[in-house]
């Protein structure tokens, strides 16, 4: 089995991976690093301790559709093929033959449940009314999820075009809350109401994208952290003015 494991971009930057809270996303990442050569893992629930996620970060994963379940209790990475490419000199096929049986890889690389290669060849005649029911609801249902991933990858462009609407101090607070971030919502949306809703000169797009980027400035607490960074702004012109820089 290969030592290094990949991540591909269009997934775990996408706006539906990094909705995720972050206990999601390290789960997804540890899942990931475990997984056999073609994206299997039999033992997800080990795997969930050993990173302190919880029950809820993988059912988030499952409805977010980044994984796949078998009654087995087997799990796959939906994405894995997106993410990873493997020499075959590297490759070691997975255990999970009959698992992966159940499995078509769409043209963009992921994984979906199917029939590989159609409906068998055993004659019209053969096929039962359980078998052709069978094909129609797997049809519908790889319909329905190429229909959603389509939707998804065109987030970002239909997001443009949408006009913003300011969210509510509620609205906030329960998106701080799914990411546990710590922000202050209440400070979150002064700010902003303050300046217009805007970030520099241009009109705010997504709240949430800016609530993210607090995140990554890590803006815990709000007023604390911006009565500190205030407080150096202004000692630090104190001491220009007194000519110590």
């Amino acid at each position: 089995m290969a030592e290094r494991r990949m991540f591909a971009k269009t997934i775990v930057l996408s706006d539906a991976f990094l909705d995720m809270p972050l206990s999601a996303r390290c789960l997804y990442f540890t899942l990931g690093m475990f997984a056999d050569d073609d994206g299997f893992v039999n033992n997800p629930k080990s795997i969930m301790r050993q990173c302190g996620a919880s029950q809820d970060d993988m059912k988030i994963l499952f409805a977010k559709k980044f994984l796949l379940s078998f009654e087995t209790g087997v799990i796959v990475i939906k994405h894995w093929k997106i993410n990873n490419y493997l020499r075959s000199d590297r490759y070691k096929e997975t255990t999970f033959t009959e698992e992966k049986k159940q499995l078509v890889t769409k043209k963009n690389g992921a994984y979906s449940f199917g029939i590989p290669h159609g409906i068998p060849s055993i004659g019209k005649d053969s096929i039962d009314k359980v078998s052709i029911d069978h094909v129609v609801v797997i049809d519908e249902e790889e319909k329905k999820e190429v229909e959603e991933e389509e939707q998804q990858q065109t987030t970002t462009t239909t997001t443009k075009s949408k006009r913003f609407k300011k969210p509510t101090v509620e609205e906030i607070k329960a998106y701080c809350a799914e990411r546990k971030n710590g922000i202050n919502a209440e400070y979150f949306y002064d700010y902003y109401e303050s300046k217009g809703w805007q970030i520099g000169k241009n009109p705010m797009k997504d709240w949430q994208a800016a609530v993210r980027t607090w995140e990554r400035k890590d803006f815990k607490g709000g007023v604390m952290n911006e009565s500190i960074s205030s407080n150096k702004r202004n000692d630090d012109k104190f001491d220009r003015e007194k000519g110590w820089f």
